[in-house]
């Protein structure tokens, strides 16, 4: 069989025809949503909408049980639903003193929840669920449009059961609206790819569009919003149907697009006057422009090269060294907080091609990646015959592109890194898995791209066999050895093929195979997933993955108990050896018991509505009351936002947060803290927190000794605290 033939049977949806390169393909009607179209089987719309039922179900269900999840965009969120202002800049407190050190649109939409229905743990990871059930929609249109509703039910079905999709759209950090955004640009692009010739500016629309939400997407999260573009633009210029000079306009208009909400943002904080807004955390000139140049943006890929406002270049890893000193941190990453160059491999391993398969990230994205490569070197190579404007190889080339793109630079960049970060990958993986999935349906009766399916179904129950062994030997032991065998026997049987005895009962026995194939495929990725729903995620690295698995990673934070006070540097080591990072210790189960860092930190969890956070040892009581009946601007002032913000959550009062995430921002100065408390506009100044006197000259530590020469300390349930208004 030659490829041709195959070609016409599998891995496109058009034949081949002799018709001139650049020619318009057959125009043909799309699917209706909801409505059946003729030779489409019953069952296929009720199962688009159970699929978005199983989505909205998993995604929501005991959504609380993390309670604020991670407290530093909690209080981003409680200070923006009080504050117009606090919301439009990020600002951790209400008051605006300093920002997080991410850019503010992942806020938005949660602030105004918040502002509406009122701060709670339900407000703030709602936005976040919503968000990733949107995410499942937009990809199965996006699909839809390219390969038919069955494709498209495969992918956003593959979607919704993968681990860190299911854990980052029920946690509030950014990536939940990173990954909407990006899909959203996706589908754009495919409608403008789509958009027939005679239409003069319906592709220019739409690129304009996908341009508008690209440059969203970096005000969510920087340079990673655009990690995508390269794909879209790829596709765009070769499968559209307009002729050069168009494309070159709906590009140069899609750009324009992005400039738009960046240059727009960028423009309102240079022209807000500094002593109204807060300071741009992570920066040490208060500017916008380090920020996406700095730690957040070129150190993320280079490491300590890129330069950037906090120590080591990596003030979100500077946290989890153990000791919390300079010492600790230098021996972690060669500069205060374990930053340096390669800085961030203390948390996603040794850079590398497969750093995706590493017992970081593994079990979070890479399930199906295996398949995906397979679907897509054998999608090129039947495809290469197919018309420019072939609907297969276009959704091959955007969705082929952002995996490439995505995991080359998580492979092998320098900087921070964090395993979650890699929710952005799964769109892309479960579009290629459902696109692979139709195709080889199509092409069953060819032994090549009958072979290629089952060599993608044994290299997948082979590899999640591995996963489950190594991450989670002691969790249901049984269901790996079923995936493994059924998985097996069912890619054996679709490699030999079945005998020819009759139409009906070899197409009985083709689709028996093919569910067969479809579940072992999904049974580990999807257990996994699954499992994942019925834990609490807390702390600002938090993992996929039944209880069993642990929190690899997951850094403990909120209000301290006796160790030290909030975020205390204790002398508690969490290292368990993994990756060289340091691990947090489980103490009492996830929701409900204490967690306890490398610092001597502790949090609990906290169940409900009003979870998440704050230690629930009893002595923190007495410096929540201490702190709510302070009666100033800020209640107290403290080193580090991951203490502020628990101090915030806990008392419902405003914690001024010193050098932000870790202490080395140069906010607020000697003087500058001098001159609040002279003014009565800060009551307590609490000790401990992160960073400090690891910092070397920073302001932060230089605050700290002014005031402990100044100020009488009193221990309050176990926290050094010291009254600002009594001097000694």
């Amino acid at each position: 069989m030659t490829p041709s033939t195959i070609t016409r049977h599998a891995m496109t949806r058009t034949a081949p025809t002799a018709e001139a390169p650049n020619a318009d393909p057959v125009p043909r009607r799309r699917p209706i949503l909801f409505r059946r179209e003729p030779g489409e089987p019953a069952w296929i719309n009720p199962a688009i909408a159970a699929m978005m039922v199983a989505a909205t179900t998993v995604y929501l269900w005991n959504l609380t049980i993390s309670g604020y999840g991670n407290s530093f965009y909690a209080a981003t969120v409680r200070a923006g639903s009080t504050s117009w202002t606090s919301m439009l800049f990020g600002s951790l407190d209400a008051n605006n003193g300093i920002t997080v050190d991410k850019p503010p649109a992942a806020y938005w939409i949660p602030s105004l929840f918040a502002r509406v229905f009122g701060f709670s743990s339900f407000t703030v990871l709602l936005p976040q669920a919503l968000m990733g059930i949107a995410t499942v929609w937009v990809l199965y249109l996006a699909v839809r449009r390219t390969n038919g509703k069955i494709v498209g039910l495969v992918a956003g079905s593959t979607l919704t059961l993968t681990p860190v999709a299911v854990m980052m759209f029920r946690f509030n950090n950014p990536d939940a609206m990173l990954t909407l955004c990006l899909v959203l640009g996706a589908y754009f692009t495919i409608r403008a790819i789509q958009s027939d010739r005679a239409a003069r500016f319906a592709s220019a629309g739409w690129m304009l569009g996908a341009g508008l939400i690209l440059g969203l997407a970096f005000l969510v999260k920087m340079l990673q919003g655009f990690m995508t573009i390269p794909a879209l633009v790829v596709a765009f210029a070769i499968a559209a149907q307009a002729g050069w000079l168009r494309k070159i306009r709906d590009v140069v208009v899609a750009g324009i697009g992005v400039c738009l909400p960046v240059g727009a943002y960028a423009a309102v904080f240079a022209w807000w006057p500094e002593g109204s807004r807060p300071y741009m955390a992570g920066t040490e000139s208060n500017s916008f422009w380090e920020l996406v140049m700095g730690y957040n943006g070129l150190a993320r890929i280079f490491g300590n090269s890129g330069g950037g406002g906090a120590p080591g270049g990596a003030s979100d890893q500077a946290a989890e060294t153990a000791g919390g000193g300079a010492a600790a941190g230098a021996a972690a990453g060669g500069a205060p907080g374990g930053g340096g160059p390669g800085g961030g491999t203390m948390f996603g391993g040794d850079v590398g091609v497969f750093r995706m398969f590493n017992s970081g990230f593994g079990a979070e994205i890479s399930w199906l990646i295996p398949a995906a490569v397979i679907i897509l070197v054998a999608g090129f190579w039947l495809t290469r015959r197919a018309r420019r404007t072939d609907d297969t190889r276009a959704a091959l080339i955007v969705w082929g592109g952002w995996l490439i793109v995505n995991a080359g630079v998580f492979s092998f960049m320098e900087g921070t890194i964090h395993p979650y970060y890699v929710v952005v990958l799964s769109p892309a993986v479960a579009a290629i898995v459902g696109i692979g999935v139709a195709e080889f349906w199509r092409g069953r009766r060819h032994s090549v791209t009958r072979r290629t399916a089952a060599l993608a179904l044994l290299a997948t129950v082979i590899w999640s066999f591995a996963l489950m062994q190594r991450e989670a030997p002691d969790w249901l032991p049984w269901l790996r050895w079923v995936l493994l065998i059924g998985g097996s026997v069912t890619s054996v049987l679709i490699f030999v093929g079945l005998p020819r005895s009759g139409t009906g009962s070899v197409r009985r026995g083709a689709a028996v195979l093919a569910v067969a194939a479809l579940v072992f495929g999904g049974l580990g990725s999807g257990a996994w997933a699954l499992a994942t729903v019925g834990n609490a995620h807390n702390g600002s690295i938090p993992t996929s993955g039944p209880s069993a698995a642990g929190e690899k990673g997951g850094m403990g934070q909120g209000a301290g108990g006796p160790q030290n006070g909030a975020g205390g540097q204790g002398q508690g080591d969490g290292q368990d050896g993994q990756d060289g990072q340091n691990q947090v210790d489980q103490q009492a189960g996830q929701g409900q018991g204490a967690q306890q860092d490398g610092q001597g930190q502790s949090s609990q969890p906290g169940g409900g509505a009003n979870g998440g956070g704050m230690g629930g040892e009893e002595a923190n009581s007495e410096l929540t009351d201490l702190l709510k009946n302070a009666g100033t601007e800020y209640s107290a002032a403290t080193v580090g936002a991951t203490s502020a913000a628990s101090y915030m959550l806990s008392s419902d009062t405003e914690v001024l947060d010193i050098g932000g995430w870790m202490g080395s921002d140069p906010y607020p100065t000697v003087d500058e803290f001098k001159s609040m408390v002279d003014d009565g506009r800060i009551r307590y100044f609490v000790a401990g927190g992160m960073g400090g006197g690891g910092m070397g000259e920073s302001s932060s530590s230089e605050i700290q000794e002014w005031v402990k020469a100044h100020y009488e300390a009193s221990t309050v349930g176990g926290t050094t605290v010291y009254d600002l208004t009594k001097e000694k």
